[in-house]
């Protein structure tokens, strides 16, 4: 019933305005005075019923494309891709079609029209004066037909910007909006995304890597721990089978430093299969190497004897 309506309004106004125009006057239903009147209202009602037509046709043609388009499946790069140019491009048809509707409906007053005219004879001033209030403006729509063209981001790209995680949720003409993880809406001008650097998690494709860092004794078995997380990325759906790494990355005097490097098919999905893996190699050393736990180590010495005491350390695991 509502996309009927959307067609049906400026279709009425359309018909009132062919009224006004072409049978007010030949009917004699007014005076003389008031035929002008009817006139340039049937006018403008012409201007905007074509306007609001357009713009419904246009709706209703996005719709028809956003319905063949599935971006809720795993490789949507090219459905993303248009999704964020049709938008983009969507926000200035309609401005452009606002605009043009909102000077042609001027024009037909002769006051403004003169007006209009006195406006041209000085555009070298006016336009300086109105470059420089507008610059920031320009800026910012020009940055967003930028980022319909080249696009460094689309809609549903993974983020980081201002230090915080999130998704693409919305891009128009002059600003962005990023659905951060806990809820949250950042609302970026367009010219963010060429004035300043950001992560695009998901610029070419969503697979990434994630690590997770374990502190241990010296005494700690690493081909164990290997064994371990295999077993653990087998039994997870998290891990896509790509990547599986345990690697000692630095040795200081109270222990070692683990790093385990795994991947998945996405960000979300690597932070879920990173929590996993910490959680359950932090139980696997717990009941099966308690002894390889951080420790200090102070050592007595009472002459030829030495007593060795081994004291948790305060660094967490």
């Amino acid at each position: 019933m509502k996309k009927i309506i959307k067609f049906i309004v400026p279709f009425l106004l359309l018909l009132l305005a062919v009224y006004f125009k072409l049978f007010v006057e030949k009917s004699e239903l007014v005076s003389a005075d008031w035929s002008n009147f009817f006139n340039k209202a049937g006018s403008i009602l012409l201007i905007v019923s074509i306007a609001w037509g357009v713009m419904a046709i246009l709706r209703a043609f996005k719709k028809v494309i956003l319905s063949k388009l599935d971006t809720s499946q795993e490789d949507n790069l090219r459905q993303r891709k248009f999704l964020t140019q049709f938008n983009v491009m969507e926000s200035i048809i309609y401005f452009l079609i606002v605009l043009i509707s909102i000077g042609a409906s001027l024009m037909l007053f002769e006051d403004v029209r003169q007006l209009g005219i006195s406006l041209f004879a000085s555009a070298g001033v006016a336009g300086i004066i109105i470059g420089f209030a507008a610059q920031k403006l320009i800026a910012t729509v020009l940055a967003g037909l930028q980022i319909a063209i080249t696009q460094p981001i689309r809609i549903d790209d993974v983020v980081v910007i201002e230090n915080e995680w999130g998704r693409i949720e919305e891009i128009t003409l002059t600003y962005v909006v990023v659905k951060i993880w806990d809820q949250r809406r950042l609302v970026v001008p367009s010219t963010y995304f060429f004035e300043k650097p950001f992560q695009n998690w998901t610029r070419n494709t969503s697979e990434i890597l994630g690590t997770v860092f374990l502190y241990t004794d010296y005494h700690v078995s690493f081909d164990a721990l290997r064994e371990e997380l295999t077993r653990l990325l087998e039994s997870t759906p998290l891990w896509d089978k790509r990547v599986n790494v345990l690697q000692v990355t630095d040795a200081k005097e109270y222990g070692v430093e683990i790093r385990v490097l795994v991947s998945a098919k996405d960000s979300p999905t690597a932070w879920d299969l990173r929590v996993f893996l910490r959680e359950k190699m932090i139980e696997f050393i717990q009941k099966n190497y308690p002894e390889s736990l951080p420790r200090t180590r102070v050592v007595f010495e009472q002459g030829e004897q030495k007593s060795t005491t081994n004291i948790p350390s305060k660094k967490k695991v």
